[in-house]
């Protein structure tokens, strides 16, 4: 506890390997608070700044905590094809507003294997014209993997974009049985 006999927020983080490349992990007492992509030294810096600034600590490296465990253990079983749904507390407090209203609908409503159109996820959220601000809220997703997003795909049956990059969307999706392997 701290001096105001509040508890103090803690940040806790990993890096784990994945088929997509390495992935940050980072998790606060609330829940998973973070999952970055193409984590390199740089990004990796630059993501523990950003979650100091935003949650108020300085994250800590511990890939052994408890808060970290169950997310590192089911993003092993959905990279190996085993898990379909994630089961984990989130902690949502690095979005708000419409974004979050938005990807709760995509983490509770677009099952594994499936695919929403932007526009489609718009009228789910009773804002049928606001596809392009969908796409905003998939750009801003600080969960990816966990809450889809690369699940949205454009209406004309388009892959659409993906802040992980498009090799990195086809690579879920095919995981997901949505689009089929490369062939090279």
């Amino acid at each position: 506890m701290d001096s105001h006999g509040q508890y103090e927020q803690q940040v806790v983080w990993a890096v784990i390997g994945t088929d997509i490349g390495p992935l940050m992990l980072a998790a606060t007492r609330d829940g998973l608070v973070s999952v970055v992509f193409h984590v390199t030294e740089t990004v990796r810096a630059t993501m523990l700044d950003r979650l100091a600034s935003r949650l108020g600590t300085e994250p800590v490296e511990a890939p052994d905590s408890p808060l970290l465990a169950e997310a590192i253990r089911q993003m092993e079983e959905y990279f190996a094809g085993t898990r379909h749904d994630f089961e984990l507390p989130l902690d949502w407090s690095l979005i708000s507003g419409f974004n979050r209203q938005v990807l709760r609908e995509l983490a509770s409503g677009v099952p594994y294997g499936s695919v929403v159109g932007y526009g489609d996820l718009a009228g789910r959220v009773g804002q049928p014209g606001a596809a392009q601000a969908v796409g905003t809220a998939m750009g801003a997703n600080p969960l990816p993997v966990v809450v889809p997003c690369h699940r949205v795909v454009e209406r004309d049956g388009g892959i659409g974009g993906f802040g992980g990059g498009l090799e990195t969307k086809r690579k879920l999706l095919a995981l997901e049985g949505v689009l089929p392997e490369p062939l090279f």
